[in-house]
């Protein structure tokens, strides 16, 4: 009698491995997808508990904290590009759990550049990062873009404050006594008010994200005489959202349907780069007598 071996042909064995690699080709995007969406939720939080702190500090101070601090050294008079350059984010760290950071690392008296501030110039805190962020860098070189001058090691983050619809860069030419103002929520010593907000906190945008790589951010502050340093706290809104041609001081980020951003109420929202121009203009300004209406839906 024959003896039947039971096993597969080689065709039989070769349609199970194409079924098999068919299956891992629709699965790898849903795992993606899937991860991706924990990792937009996660920017989500992150940006809401910013916009706690921000109530927080309000309700505190009855305002919201500086875009960023400058004076001239020795007059003590307003410069955008002078010290000690500290930002908003560094003002905000009590009311986001990190009180032993303000408290045992910065000295707002001292300039950020200051060697006292050294530690903490170059502390990462997850609370400003976006985990969708793939630069695999905790600090940068914040120097001036044209000259290359500057030597100072800074802390990488992905949400800026909003500056508004002109040019930051707007600072470096203003002189000694001049105070650099936009039509954002933050600029240079702004003592901005929900009163101040007239257009509506839930048709406000305070702040977004902007991924690293478009350009490096920082929760820091600024660097004494250079003009970029202020965007690298800031935002504008000269470009949608992720456009193909955004200034390296706009909103960006790595999620694949569009951007976060925290508004003044403390919700957030996805914003696409096919945003209306006029209504986004309308919501990074706080006080341009603007109607958006439910532009942003529900």
């Amino acid at each position: 009698m024959r003896i039947r071996r039971k096993g597969f042909t080689l065709v039989e064995l070769l349609v199970v491995i194409a079924i098999i690699g068919i299956l891992i080709a629709l699965l790898l995007p849903a795992v993606q997808a899937a991860r991706e969406a924990a990792r937009r939720m996660q920017c989500c939080n992150n940006l809401k508990q910013i916009g706690l702190a921000l109530h927080l500090y309000h309700d505190a101070y009855l305002r919201f904290p500086a875009g960023w601090n400058g004076y001239e050294a020795v007059t003590g008079q307003p410069y955008g590009l002078g010290v000690p350059g500290w930002a908003w984010g560094a003002r905000i760290l009590p009311f986001i759990e990190q009180a032993n950071v303000q408290k045992n690392l910065i000295d707002f008296n001292k300039p950020v550049t200051d060697p006292a501030n050294d530690a903490v110039r170059v502390l990462v805190l997850k609370n400003f990062r976006c985990p969708s962020d793939v630069s695999t860098a905790d600090t940068f070189l914040n120097c001036d873009e044209e000259t290359g001058e500057g030597t100072y090691q800074y802390a990488v983050a992905n949400y800026v404050g909003a500056w508004g619809t002109g040019d930051v860069h707007v600072c470096g030419t203003l002189p000694v006594g001049v105070q650099c103002t936009s039509d954002g929520t933050f600029f240079h010593n702004s003592t901005t008010r929900f009163a101040d907000i007239s257009d509506g906190l839930s048709q406000t945008i305070v702040a977004g994200e902007r991924t690293s790589q478009l350009d490096y951010s920082t929760w820091v502050g600024t660097v004494e005489g250079i003009d970029c340093a202020p965007g690298r706290i800031l935002g504008t809104a000269w470009y949608p959202p992720n456009s193909a041609s955004s200034n390296t001081h706009d909103f960006s980020s790595l999620h694949p349907s569009g951007t976060n951003f925290l508004l003044g109420d403390g919700s957030v929202r996805l914003i696409p780069q096919a945003i209306d121009m006029a209504v986004y203009h309308a919501l990074v300004t706080r006080s341009g007598n603007d109607i958006v209406g439910n532009a942003l839906g529900n």
